[in-house]
């Protein structure tokens, strides 16, 4: 049972029979004797995708919703809809854009996810921990920039992403990153 002290990014928490997965949290320490300490968190909603903002005492504890995973392959998107095929039934489905939106610029036809089932339906799904991608754009590297402490520029990856990159990476490169953290990891 995930209590407050578990939050962080992505933890999955049952809140009034409904399940939920951590955005982002925040710990708030009031200055007054004898307050609790809160945990302030912004929740999205694993079936629809609706953002929430809620603030918890600290210690507060959650059941675990019932989740299971199983593999799925991304078909194709229709603009409203993102479409998968279950990987061992091969029974397709599709969830809506805007319940996926971290989701979706990252999503190549073909590419292999996890799919995410709450009481028998599938409530989203997850990309892998890291994707190798290709350098759509990036500003080409300035000679003296490294003297103003500045390492990282901006690019724009798959799906029209904007991330930080180091200098030296050049547009057409490909490159390993988080998804979930809209991060360069490492040249692929």
């Amino acid at each position: 049972m995930p209590t407050t002290a578990d939050f962080k990014k992505g933890t999955r928490l049952l809140i009034d029979g409904e399940p939920w997965a951590v955005v982002e949290h925040t710990l708030q320490t009031p200055s007054a004797r004898g307050s609790a300490t809160l945990v302030r968190a912004r929740l999205r909603h694993l079936l629809s995708g609706q953002l929430l903002e809620r603030t918890f005492k600290a210690g507060t504890v959650f059941d675990s919703p019932d989740l299971t995973y199983r593999s799925a392959q991304f078909l194709y998107a229709d603009g409203q809809d993102l479409h998968f095929m279950d990987e061992e039934s091969y029974e397709q489905f599709a969830l809506p854009v805007a319940g996926q939106a971290d989701v979706a610029p990252w999503l190549e036809e073909g590419m292999t996810v996890r799919a995410i089932h709450f009481q028998g339906n599938v409530a989203a799904v997850e990309l892998p921990r890291t994707l190798e991608v290709e350098v759509l754009d990036t500003e080409p590297a300035v000679r003296g920039n490294t003297a103003a402490g500045k390492v990282m520029k901006k690019a724009i990856v798959a799906g029209g992403v904007e991330i930080q990159v180091p200098l030296y990476l050049e547009t057409g490169e490909r490159i390993e990153v988080d998804p979930l953290e809209k991060r360069y990891i490492r040249r692929a």
